[in-house]
């Protein structure tokens, strides 16, 4: 949906299960003509298209990519943003780590990342820019030692500089404006903004001027400027505040480096307040228990009363630390269905996208907006409803909120629905 003509959004379909382009279609069919004709009847509603390195393929034929663009346009549908960060198997298997393989030191990840380019832009309405969230590089327990992570920034900077210049390449070709939207992740070689502007300034804008001036005959700001319009950030609510960042504060942050965000994906993380006695912290591990389930990663970042952060790779490690912890507060890396603050005596982090839809309505640092509550399948049993109205309610909650002021009353952003989007 685009709001008020000024924000796309959509939600994520990487919660529909499918590897294969004809499972991902089933579902696009089954689930968005229903969803915009209860929330932008008369205007076109946009997707978040998450496809697998396999259904690229498939799609990336000419007649089957023909055909679901018209299939786009019978239906009054749009792409705008796309999830190029899961490359194989999401659901209904053991994912964990595996998430972030291959990751960006592979001409995998390159190659993978470039098809999604070329589709979004064979899809993408006249006048929108389009988005593509990515790995962030890799998954850092797997490499230790300066010299080795010194390595996979380098050849992951190789790989994305690249991608650059085929960026550049399809902006000149078919006027479409795309850019790949790194995510910093709990874990991840990227997981907050301090470590994203140090990988920029670093790494990024030196490697990628230096080549854009030799290949492309560019001066220096013309380079700098080519980096920073195609590579850009994808803000996770959830991931930012599992690093206990305040929203305000980051955007500060990164809108002062200079770098952009790409998209932003509105997701909230599990919270606990930890108990200093014994008896409560045994009632919290039962309570925190249903929530270690075995497909996904759930990071913990403990924080104690001084505020120094203690990382767990997963939920089931964390908890059986919690005894002797020291911590007075857990965020676990869980979505959390965005309408809920709360669930039997457990929080969510929704405060957080509550600031970071305040802090939008008048400081537009990007116009793409995604709901990515993936975890439908894997919540307890109390969170879970039908999916198709899980999604509408998420959608509207969105809507609602960032239509409220600071007193909660109707803001300036009215809910009217979808607007529409230039022609195809």
């Amino acid at each position: 949906m685009h709001l008020q003509d000024r924000f796309h959004l959509t939600y994520c379909t990487n919660i529909h299960p499918g590897e294969a382009w004809g499972d991902v279609f089933d579902s696009l069919v089954r689930y968005l003509p229903a969803l915009k004709k209860e929330l932008s009847p008369d205007k076109p509603f946009g997707i978040g298209l998450r496809l697998s390195d396999l259904a690229s393929r498939e799609l990336s034929e000419n007649s089957t990519l023909t055909a679901f663009r018209t299939w786009l346009q019978e239906n009054d549908l749009y792409i705008f943003t796309m999830n190029g960060f899961p490359f194989g198997g999401f659901h209904n298997q053991v994912v964990k780590d595996e998430v972030h393989k291959p990751d960006w030191t592979t001409s995998a990840r390159l190659d993978y990342s470039k098809r999604l380019a070329h589709i979004l832009a064979a899809l993408l309405p006249e006048g929108v820019d389009g988005g593509i969230s990515t790995s962030p590089l890799s998954y850092k327990p797997w490499h230790s030692g300066t010299s080795e992570k010194e390595a996979v920034l380098g050849s992951a900077t190789a790989h994305l500089i690249d991608l650059v210049n085929e960026l550049l390449l399809i902006k000149e070709e078919t006027g479409k404006l795309i850019h790949i939207d790194i995510e910093p992740e709990p874990d991840g070689f990227l997981e907050n903004s301090g470590e994203v502007i140090r990988y920029f300034h670093d790494w990024l804008l030196p490697a990628g001027v230096e080549d854009l001036v030799l290949s492309r005959g560019l001066n220096e700001q013309q380079a700098k400027e080519a980096v920073l319009t195609h590579l850009k950030l994808c803000y996770d609510v959830c991931h930012f505040a599992l690093a206990y960042e305040q929203p305000a504060e980051a955007f500060a942050k990164l809108t002062a480096a200079g770098i952009g965000i790409g998209k932003i994906q509105l997701s909230a993380a599990l919270k606990a307040q930890v108990p200093a006695d014994g008896t409560g912290r045994a009632t919290l591990r039962e309570m925190l228990a249903p929530f270690a389930e075995s497909t996904y990663l759930h990071q913990v970042v403990a924080r104690d009363a001084a505020g120094s952060l203690t990382h767990y790779p997963d939920l089931g490690l964390a908890l059986d630390s919690l005894p002797g912890s020291d911590a007075i507060e857990w965020r676990t890396h869980f979505h959390i269905p965005l309408f809920t603050d709360s669930f039997k005596g457990l929080q969510s982090t929704q405060e957080d996208i509550v600031q970071v839809l305040a802090y939008l309505r008048s400081r537009q640092v990007t116009n793409h907006l995604e709901v990515e509550t993936y975890t439908w399948e894997v919540l307890p049993e109390g969170l879970k409803v039908d999916l198709a109205q899980s999604i509408r309610r998420e959608l509207e909650w969105v809507m609602k909120t960032i239509n409220l002021d600071e007193d909660g009353k109707d803001g300036s952003l009215k809910r009217s629905g979808a607007h529409a989007v230039p022609d195809r």
